[in-house]
């Protein structure tokens, strides 16, 4: 069996292991992104429970299926 050399760790290795904290600005678009699209998802909703039939009739799929 042959023996393998040992490199030493690169600076990636090191990042990775260290504490990643998350950065507030981020997190806070991604709340802002979460609340538009649940008011998408439910107006949506509202359209559906409206009229159903309607949209699913004027819906167009892409692709020609």
């Amino acid at each position: 069996m042959e023996k393998q050399e040992r490199r030493p760790e690169s600076k990636r290795d090191v990042q990775a292991k260290e504490e990643v904290k998350p950065n507030p600005k981020v997190v806070e678009a991604g709340k802002k992104l979460k609340e538009d699209i649940d008011k998408l998802v439910d107006e949506i909703d509202n359209v559906l429970e409206e009229n159903a039939e309607e949209f699913v009739k004027n819906y167009v799929q892409k692709g020609g299926e």
